[in-house]
Order: structure tokens, then C-alpha cells, then sequence
């Protein structure tokens, strides 16, 4: 092989591309910039630039990795964002290595029930081929006409990544029509319907997780062109929190930030999700990953999911309330009001409860709402704290059998209560001290000697000490309260956590 400096000599096209294939077949040349200094001589001919940028192809399939596919035509924003752009070649560049850019989101996308179908499916190999087909193959497809860029992980996982929340959102919710056969986008120039064997695919859910629009989030790539760093892993979490909350739907989570830059790039020109008012995103507090809290959002895109609508007032007030550790009185109540919003907007119910509570057999949609007044009653005007947090277990019992109560909606009533429950046994232990040391003064005459006989029989004694409870002698009941409040303040932070502990 002659020199580069001999092309001049007489060097052919081919053995020009046959020198550059073993520069970078060999690993010497990895990044355009690197080629293009080997090449200084020769640049000024026009007539091998054709030669070059097949080079530089080799180059990205080789060393690009997740992004090997991309190019300014067909992923314009991706390339802007991801791209050192050449000033000769605008066609071509250097991949970043370590991004903090603001417009750049991670989808993490998950096929509920692929194990499943591939376990059912081993006797027709045809049909597994297919779904893997269609992963491989119609979710690239899918992805480039949304101007994002695509890749398979682990079997039923998807990586998009994507140049802005609406793209995101778009490649999102397309995947979530083609394996559902649903028609949410809607978008003529986006096709989401199967064709060929994949109309023999039965309906796949998909869960999501999407992360980005924030700066302080990098994307790193490696030399190999693949993905790691924080906005990758929160990705992953979300999408994680999403299967909890959904194990047999479709649902999205996103980080807050996201819905923030969709609705700001929505602003004046609307993408038609916007235009079509097909989105609905419901406050869901904060999740704590890896000591960050990461504000979120599920995005509402099923007709029948918008009643969360009616209740996303009252959800939001709760988790102020949680946020600012308001224990004393304003969690208590905030989580009675959503509680009473969200029985008030579901169907009508009937349940019956493993025991029966208060002399009631059954729990219906009024009877809850009731339950829920006497909670609040005994906690902010009574203060008899062991009565409503008594009702507050029954109530996540109840809440646990009534069909499509919403599992968010749940997971904070549960965490909420565990937390009042803690209260309560260290509420408990001081305040029976005090029963103990006043029992002379609660109990009279033979209630008295009945109390101290009592001591050998705890089923009595447990009645009598509840009488003793709620004694007027027992004084200051509300600041005993708050006491055990500040000296467990710790105990009482609480965040849904995503995640490994």
C-alpha cells in the first residue's frame, strides 16, 4: 500500500478506501477528526470526498454503538445535540462523549408478559421471531419518524433517546400503539399498524420511564458508543415505579421536567397530541433515587384514566403537606379529603371487609366517605388518636379490595399510615405510664379494684386501659401528641423511595 501523499502518484479510489479500512479496522482511526488528519493531503480533491464519507460510515458503525444510525436527515435535532459537526464534511463529525444538554430525554420502555409469551410460544418458533422482528425492526422504524433514535436491551427493554419532550413523548406513546393496537397519536405521517405476521401478535402492554430536560442529568457514552450516567438509571427507575403501579396496563412515568419542556415547546405551534388535548399529566409527588429526589408525573393518555383529573387537586395538596412534614394536623386532613374525592369519582361499590367494622357488614361508597369523616373527627377535634388511626388501618384494608382504586393513591395512604402508626407507639407507651400512675383518680370504687385485678388478665385490662385513654383525667393529650411527634421527627420523613437500598 503506498503512501497517502502518493495519491497524486497515481493511487486509485479503491486502494484510497482500502487504506482507510485498515487504519480503522485496525483501531487506529476511531473519530472523523482522527481521519481527516491522516488524510491532509488529499482533502482538496473533490472527486474522493464520496470515498471519505464512506469512511466516515465505518467509522460509526464501528465506534458509535447506540448512535450509529443517526444522521443529520433523519435524526436532525439528535445529530445537532450529539454531533461535533465537521466544517468540511456537515455531513459528518465526532460523537460527544459526556453530555449535559438540556433538550435531551431517555425513554426506558418495557413489553409486559414477553417471558410469558416466549415460554408460550416455544413450539412456534415463527411467532417469537416475529415480536423479536418487530422490536428489532418496527421500534427503529417507529423511532426514526419520531426523530429519535432507538435500542433493544435485555430481551423486552427499549432505550429511545430523543432531541425533545415531545419527540420523546411521541416515540413513546407510537410504541405503546403498535404493541397495543390503540390509536393515541394518531399521527397520518407515523404509522403505528402492524403489518405482515406481526398482525398475528396478540396486544402487548408497555410500561415507560422518561427522563432529561434538566442540565444537571448528564448522558455519558462510552468509547464504545453505548449509555450510562444518571439520566440512563433514573430512567430505568421510572419505568420500574410504572411496572409497580401498573403491572398489567400501559402507563408512563415521567420526571416533571419533562412535562415542563413539552408544554413550553407546545406553546405556540402544537404538535398534535397537544393540538388534539390527548395528554394529561397527574402530579405523583416526588421518588427518591440514590439520595435525589426526582419530582413526577404519570402521563394520562386513556380516556378512561382522566378522572384522575377531579382528584389532582387534593393529591397535590397531600404531597405539599408530606413535603413540608406537616404531621400535626394537615397530612391527616389532606389525606381524608383526597380519600373522600377519589371514592366520590369512582363507580359505585360494594365490599365486604374480612371482619366486620363498627357493626358494618359491608362497605359502599357512602359508608366510606362516613368512615372517613369519623377519622377525621376523632384525630382533629376529639384527638383520640388510637380511634383514628384504628380507622385509617381499616380503610387501606377496604381501599385494597375496591377494584380500580388507584394504586398511587394507595401507596400513599399505606405510607402514611405506617407513619401515624409509629406516632401512635410511642403515643401509647407514655400515655399508659400515665393511665398507671392516675388510675386511682380515672377508676372509682369497685371500677378501681377491678382495675388493679385486672393487671392478671390482660383482656380486661386492655378494655379498661382504653377507658383510661380517653379519661378527662388524662390531661394535655394534644401536646403529649406533638411531643412524641418532635422526638420521632426522624422516623416521620417519608418519600416513596426507587431503587436499590
Amino acid at each position: 500500500m503506498k503512501d497517502i501523499s502518493e495519491y497524486n502518484s497515481g493511487i486509485t479510489e479503491h486502494e484510497f478506501f482500502s487504506f482507510m479500512y485498515d487504519k480503522v479496522m485496525s483501531g487506529e482511526i476511531k473519530t472523523f477528526s482522527k481521519l481527516k488528519e491522516l488524510i491532509t493531503p488529499v482533502l482538496r480533491e473533490k472527486s474522493i470526498h464520496p470515498v471519505i464519507m464512506k469512511a466516515f460510515q465505518l467509522i460509526k458503525s464501528l465506534n458509535w454503538g447506540f448512535f450509529a444510525n443517526i444522521g443529520p436527515g433523519t435524526h436532525r435535532k439528535l445529530w445537532k445535540e450529539l454531533v461535533v459537526e465537521d466544517r468540511d464534511f456537515p455531513e459528518a463529525g465526532d460523537l460527544k462523549k459526556t453530555l449535559q444538554i438540556s433538550n435531551l430525554y431517555v425513554a426506558m420502555c418495557d413489553i409486559h408478559g414477553y417471558t410469558k409469551f416466549c415460554m408460550e410460544s416455544r413450539k412456534n418458533l415463527s411467532m417469537m421471531h416475529t415480536l423479536d422482528w418487530a422490536i428489532e425492526n418496527e421500534i427503529r422504524r417507529i423511532s426514526t419518524s419520531c426523530g429519535a433514535i432507538s435500542q433493544r436491551e435485555r430481551g423486552d427493554e427499549m432505550v429511545i433517546v430523543a432531541a425533545g419532550a415531545t419527540n420523546v413523548l411521541m416515540v413513546t406513546l407510537c410504541i405503546i400503539d403498535y404493541f397495543g393496537k390503540t390509536n393515541i397519536v394518531g399521527d397520518p405521517d407515523i404509522s403505528t399498524k402492524r403489518t405482515g405476521n406481526a398482525e398475528a401478535l396478540p396486544v402487548f402492554k408497555i410500561t415507560a420511564g422518561i427522563t432529561g430536560g434538566n442540565t444537571q442529568s448528564p448522558l455519558i457514552i462510552t468509547e464504545r458508543g453505548n449509555l450510562s450516567g444518571f439520566l440512563l438509571n433514573s430512567g430505568a427507575r421510572l419505568q420500574t415505579r410504572a411496572n409497580e403501579l401498573s403491572p398489567k396496563e400501559s402507563r408512563v412515568m415521567i420526571a416533571k421536567q419533562v412535562m415542563m419542556n413539552y408544554e413550553k415547546e407546545n406553546a405556540v405551534n402544537k404538535c398534535i397530541l397537544a393540538g388534539n388535548d390527548s395528554l394529561y399529566f397527574f402530579d405523583t409527588g416526588h421518588i427518591e433515587f440514590k439520595g435525589v429526589m426526582i419530582p413526577t408525573c404519570e402521563v394520562v393518555f386513556d380516556k378512561k384514566e382522566r378522572y384522575k383529573e377531579k382528584f389532582s387537586k387534593e393529591m397535590t395538596k397531600l404531597f405539599g403537606s408530606i413535603r413540608d412534614n406537616l404531621w400535626e394536623v394537615k397530612i391527616f386532613q389532606d389525606l381524608m379529603e383526597l380519600l373522600t374525592k377519589v371514592i366520590q369519582c369512582m363507580p359505585k361499590f360494594s365490599i365486604t371487609p374480612r371482619q366486620p367494622f363498627q357493626g358494618m357488614q359491608t362497605i359502599a361508597n357512602e359508608s366510606y366517605v362516613q368512615l372517613c369523616r369519623v377519622a377525621y373527627k376523632a384525630y382533629c377535634v376529639d384527638e383520640d388518636y388510637f380511634k383514628a388511626v384504628e380507622y385509617l388501618h381499616f380503610l387501606v384494608e377496604v381501599s385494597e379490595l375496591i377494584p380500580g382504586f388507584d394504586r398511587l393513591v394507595l401507596d400513599y395512604f399505606k405510607g402514611v399510615a405506617d407513619k401515624y402508626q409509629i406516632l401512635l407507639d410511642a403515643y401509647e407507651s407514655h400515655i399508659d405510664k400515665e393511665v398507671d400512675e392516675k388510675a386511682e383518680h380515672i377508676f372509682h370504687g369497685d371500677h378501681y379494684k377491678t382495675w388493679l385485678a385486672a393487671k392478671n388478665g390482660t383482656q380486661i385490662y386492655e378494655k379498661l386501659r382504653g377507658i383510661g385513654r380517653k379519661s378527662k383525667e388524662i390531661t394535655k393529650k394534644k401536646n403529649l401528641w406533638l411531643s412524641m411527634l418532635a422526638a420521632n421527627k426522624e422516623k416521620m420523613e417519608f418519600t416513596l423511595y426507587s431503587g436499590k437500598k
